[in-house]
């Protein structure tokens, strides 16, 4: 299964390296989760030029993922989007591993 991230969400991420003028072969999205907010785990999303060796690494739609395999226990399949509507603007975590979630979208429980 692996992550998964939506053309709208690659667009996003895009414009952020070209707007932080990082290196496009260097650069990597690093998806993760830490212990913290409202539900029990955040997620975390970073760009990095460092890949670890343990990574999970994929490619979508241009995009350089890397998943430490620790979060790749709680993030595999999981599909992340970019809202930008009158509500807020912002990536949107889609999580089959979850159990629940907060209404802020940003944390899990599993």
């Amino acid at each position: 299964m692996g992550i998964t991230i939506s053309e709208t969400a690659a667009r996003e991420i895009s414009t952020i390296i070209d707007q932080q003028e990082l290196d496009r072969q260097k650069v990597r999205l690093r998806v993760g989760v830490k212990g913290g907010g409202c539900s029990g785990f955040s997620y975390l999303l970073d760009l990095t030029e460092t890949a670890r060796d343990a990574d999970e690494e994929f490619d979508q739609h241009g995009i350089k993922v890397v998943c430490d395999p620790k979060s790749y226990l709680y993030l595999n399949g999981v599909s992340i989007d970019f809202k930008d509507e009158v509500m807020g603007r912002g990536f949107v975590f889609n999580n089959p591993n979850a159990t629940s979630s907060c209404g802020c979208g940003s944390s899990f429980s599993a």
